[in-house]
């Protein structure tokens, strides 16, 4: 086997993860540091020093319990590939919304038929109640849609965080972020609130981010961001963490100056994440820097297919062969039915690895109920008209497992062991996902 260490080393910081934007070298936010600095704060370790009515020896030493499985996690979590960690999983997603009131034209929903369902409580507590059996120190209560929009949301974290969760995480787009939900998501422990919002001017953002149902105004959710601030301030709360996060596409390409300023008084960390340009995308760029990668490519013999991404710098990068995917170690993620897929990058969790509901089986049924929508252009479904409901690439056997069992079975294994062998490309998720941390970059200098 090749050296793994050497083919995963990355050598620039803007592939790594997002690229962050260390606006005129101002220091990125430090997660990890703040999260273990502030550890007492949490409402895990308030709820289990609380419950167990510890005395200050006993708060000290679970403090400090909780503050290294924290950072275990973390550290775990950045070298996972060399980790392998095959016990447990580091976090889990749970999609408590596959809801959306959006219609983002970047957004999987434009391409891939969802249902718009709601995950029931039980199942919720179920989830929660396997990760903590596992020790999962995170959960990420997003994926397809809106989890705002989840009449419950408030108990959902509420439960989690009761339960021993460390780090409850939440994405929202922010447009049901009332002063209301804002006080209750503060009051039921959060860890961390991510804001995805494109675009650092309102013609943008109000173009990639048009509503479903009513007009999405750029002035309401930027003032619900900002009031959040205010109110967690107010409230002299230090969670959740608040983050705010812009995917890089040709429409905000340009605005990313516009875009710290707006924010970066009102949130803890500003972030710009690379939208996955590849191979077939090369339409989505300016002229200028398709002609060059075009030139690059038949000068050096290449496909016009060969994967590229162009950086926050406008740092042009090719690919020629990908690498082993640092998910399959870290994460499960669970659909609003209980269906189990490898991680969030597999849109619809079409290469299945198993279910913790019998209701997951009946997800293919409310496809065909939106996708009858969509045919009828019903109201909230007409800019949906472009998604179809594609065949599964993967279906395990039809039996409820729980995620111990899920994790450590034959179909995630299967999935590991070709990865393992740089035959990514066998597992068709795997081979049409645009995830870019598993490609092999190359900086070309044109």
């Amino acid at each position: 086997m090749k050296n793994m260490k050497n083919i995963l080393k990355r050598k620039q910081d803007i592939l790594v993860g997002s690229s962050k934007l260390n606006y005129e070298n101002k220091s990125v936010f430090d997660k990890k540091k703040f999260m273990i600095e502030n550890m007492s704060s949490n409402k895990a370790f308030v709820y289990m020093a609380e419950q167990n009515k510890l005395s200050e020896n006993e708060r000290i030493e679970l403090l400090a319990k909780f503050k290294d499985k924290y950072e275990k996690y973390r550290d775990n979590w950045v070298n996972s590939l060399e980790v392998k960690n095959k016990t447990k999983p580091l976090s889990i997603d749970i999609e408590i919304a596959a809801i959306c009131d959006l219609a983002c034209p970047h957004c999987s929903r434009e391409f891939l038929v969802t249902p718009d369902k709601v995950i029931n409580f039980e199942l919720y507590k179920s989830i929660i109640d396997q990760a903590v059996k596992l020790d999962v120190p995170s959960v990420k209560l997003i994926w397809r849609g809106e989890p705002l929009l989840h009449p419950r949301v408030k108990d959902l974290i509420k439960y989690a965080k009761e339960s021993g969760i460390i780090e409850v995480i939440i994405n929202t787009n922010g447009t049901n972020l009332y002063e209301k939900k804002a006080n209750e998501l503060i009051d039921s422990g959060l860890d961390q609130l991510i804001y995805s919002f494109d675009g650092g001017t309102k013609q943008t953002y109000e173009k990639m981010r048009p509503g479903r149902f009513k007009k999405n105004n750029f002035e309401d959710v930027y003032n619900n961001i900002k009031n959040f601030h205010e109110i967690r301030k107010k409230k002299k709360s230090k969670f959740p963490i608040t983050k705010i996060q812009m995917i890089m596409t040709k429409d905000t390409r340009n605005e990313v100056d516009d875009f710290y300023s707006l924010f970066n008084d009102i949130v803890d960390d500003v972030t710009i994440t690379q939208y996955n340009e590849r191979g077939g995308n090369i339409n989505d760029l300016d002229e200028k820097t398709k002609n060059k990668i075009i030139h690059y490519l038949k000068e050096n013999e290449l496909p016009l297919t060969t994967p590229y991404m162009v950086d926050i710098n406008n740092n042009i990068f090719v690919s020629l062969k990908r690498k082993p995917c640092e998910q399959i170690y870290q994460r499960l993620m669970v659909t609003y039915s209980g269906r189990v897929g490898m991680c969030c990058h597999d849109w619809g969790a079409r290469h299945g690895i198993g279910y913790l509901s019998d209701e997951a089986y009946k997800e293919e049924e409310a496809k065909l109920d939106v996708q009858n929508k969509i045919q009828k252009n019903q109201k909230g479904f007409e800019l949906l008209k472009n998604a179809i409901n594609p065949k599964n690439f993967n279906e395990p056997k039809k039996k409820i497992e729980n995620l111990e069992e899920i994790w450590n079975g034959d179909e995630l294994n299967k999935v590991r062991n070709l990865h393992e062998n740089f035959k990514i490309d066998s597992v068709p998720v795997c081979k049409e996902c645009t995830f870019k941390d598993t490609y092999d970059w190359k900086l070309i200098n044109i």
